[in-house]
C-alpha cells in the first residue's frame, strides 16, 4: 500500500502533494512501481496534528480519487470521518483505513456496513492530539490485541462481514519505543484474530530513536528492516512511502527464502 498524504502537515511528506497534479503524478508513479493500492489521506494524524473538518478533508482528496479511479488504481482512503468515507465511497474506493477503528465517528459503522469496501481497523491510544502524552500499558500486546478483537466483534455484530476486515497494531499511535518494539516482536500473535494484518512502520520516529539523528527521509533502512521482520511474522499488507525499494527488498528476501527451502 503506497502512501499519498495530501496534507500540509504530515510527518514525512507534509506539503509535498497538496497540489492536485503533483498528488496524482505521485500516486500514479507509486502505482506503476508496484503498489497494490494507494492510501490517500487528507488529515494528518501525526502527534499533535491540527484537526481538519470533514469538508476540508473531502475537498483535498476527492479530485485525486476521481482521477486515480479513472486510471483503474485501487484506492484506499485514510479517514476517521463518516462524511469523508461516504463521499469517497461514491467513487467506489476499495479500502477505508480508519486509525480510530470506527470509534471516532458513531456514523462510520453504518457507512461501512452499507458498502462493499474493505475496512482496516487500527489501534490508537487516545487521539492524535493526546496519544503521545506518556502512553502506558500493563501489557501492550495483550491490550492492543483485546482492543482489535473487540472492534472486530463490534463490526461483525453490526453486519460487517469479517472477511472485509483488516487490522493494524498502530505503531507510533500512542506507543513509546518499548511498546513499538514489543509489538513488532509479537506480530505473529495477532494472526489468530482471523483478519489480514497491515503494518505501518514506514519512516516512523521509532527508527530515529534506535539509530540516532535521522530525518524522516533518511529512515529507509529502518523501514525495510521492520517490513522484513513483519513479513517473517506473517504480516500481509505493508503501508509504505518507498514502494519500489520496499518491494525490491521483499522480492529478494522471498527469493532467498525459497532457495533455502530447496
Amino acid at each position: 500500500m503506497g502512501i499519498l498524504n495530501v496534507t500540509p502537515d504530515s510527518f514525512s511528506d507534509g506539503g509535498q502533494f497538496v497540489d492536485t497534479n503533483r498528488a496524482v503524478d505521485h500516486g500514479m508513479k507509486t502505482w506503476q512501481q508496484g503498489a497494490d493500492s494507494i492510501d490517500i489521506g487528507g488529515e494528518s494524524t501525526r502527534p499533535n496534528a491540527a484537526i481538519v473538518t470533514p469538508s476540508e478533508e473531502i475537498d483535498r482528496i476527492l479530485p485525486i480519487i476521481e482521477i486515480l479511479k479513472k486510471e483503474n488504481v485501487v484506492v484506499s482512503v485514510d479517514t476517521r470521518n463518516a462524511e469523508t468515507m461516504r463521499a469517497a465511497l461514491q467513487y467506489n474506493v476499495e479500502i477505508i483505513n480508519d486509525v480510530s477503528a470506527l470509534t471516532h465517528d458513531k456514523n462510520s459503522i453504518d457507512v461501512i456496513k452499507n458498502s462493499n469496501a474493505i475496512l482496516c481497523l487500527m489501534h490508537m491510544l487516545g487521539t492524535p492530539q493526546t496519544m503521545q502524552t506518556d502512553p502506558h500499558y500493563d501489557d501492550v500486546v495483550a491490550e492492543v490485541k483485546k482492543f482489535l478483537n473487540e472492534r472486530i466483534q463490534t463490526c461483525v455484530d453490526n453486519g460487517i462481514d469479517q472477511g472485509r476486515l483488516w487490522i493494524d497494531v498502530g505503531i507510533g499511535f500512542g506507543k513509546n519505543l518499548d511498546h513499538n518494539l514489543e509489538l513488532l516482536r509479537s506480530l505473529d500473535e495477532f494472526q489468530d484474530l482471523g483478519c489480514p494484518l497491515m503494518l505501518g512502520t514506514s519512516r516512523k520516529s521509532f527508527i530515529e530513536k534506535i539509530c540516532g539523528n535521522a530525518s524522516s527521509d533518511q529512515r529507509l533502512g529502518g523501514s525495510i528492516a521492520s517490513v522484513i521482520n513483519g513479513y517473517e511474522l506473517g504480516v500481509q499488507i505493508f503501508r509504505v512511502h518507498d514502494v519500489m525499494e520496499i518491494k525490491q527488498a521483499l522480492d529478494v528476501w522471498r527469493a532467498m527464502a525459497e532457495q533455502s527451502k530447496c
